[in-house]
């Protein structure tokens, strides 16, 4: 810094605060695409656990109910009582502690009696498109696969 007539020390000049301003706006985007890439792992993750946690309380239904549940009927069948008369006779739920969320992009899941492969039912979150089939982030998260 140099000297200036009254004996203080110049202070920063424009083009010095610019400059350090461009270097940090340049290091917080590289940190904000890093960390998007983060929020995504953790999408699927949350997308699996609750498919995990929806498959626990399907098998506990299908314990107390003797079935599972129609897709009519649906996920909701664990959350609420349904109208159906097998239903109304073994149901001791509700076999979530809320009511089902929708997937980590805000879609419903998908749900399905039979599942594929023989499997009694499937759950499927559609992934970040929201449409069947896709690749890396937009794969669908199947509780069959």
């Amino acid at each position: 810094m140099k000297r200036n007539e009254r004996g203080g020390e110049d202070g920063w000049t424009f083009i010095e605060t610019i400059i350090v301003i461009a270097i940090i706006m340049v290091l917080t985007s590289s940190v904000g695409i890093i960390a998007i890439q983060y929020v995504d792992k953790a999408r699927v993750a949350t997308a699996k656990a609750q498919i995990d946690s929806f498959s626990v309380a399907l098998e506990t239904y299908y314990m107390d109910c003797g079935r599972y549940p129609d897709a009519d009927e649906g996920l909701e069948s664990l959350w609420k009582r349904g109208e159906s008369a097998s239903q109304a006779d073994g149901w001791k739920g509700p076999y979530l502690y809320r009511s089902v969320p929708a997937d980590p992009w805000g879609t419903p899941y998908a749900y399905s009696v039979p599942g594929k492969n023989g499997l009694p039912y499937r759950i499927v979150s559609f992934g970040s498109d929201g449409k069947e089939g896709g690749d890396g982030y937009a794969a669908d998260i199947d509780s069959n696969e």
